[in-house]
């Protein structure tokens, strides 16, 4: 045993993965309504911004659809 294996255990992996997929939520979402932002209020599409949130749009369903597929 080493003195790692004290700390990571079972809920360990549970809230860094949870935490994780909060993060790119909330990520994702900050990168939609910040384009929105500089749509509505500077007429100015940021297609860097858009990219990120459809990323993540994709890269989600993707994931969902191949672990569905897999169980």
């Amino acid at each position: 045993m080493t003195p790692l294996s004290d700390f990571v255990d079972e809920r360990f992996l549970t809230h860094r993965l949870r935490s994780t997929s909060i993060a790119g939520i909330i990520a994702a979402m900050l990168s939609i309504l910040l384009s929105g932002y500089r749509y509505y209020m500077d007429h100015v599409i940021s297609w860097d911004l858009i990219s990120v949130g459809l990323t993540f749009i994709v890269v989600k369903y993707s994931a969902m659809a191949f672990y569905r597929m897999k169980d």
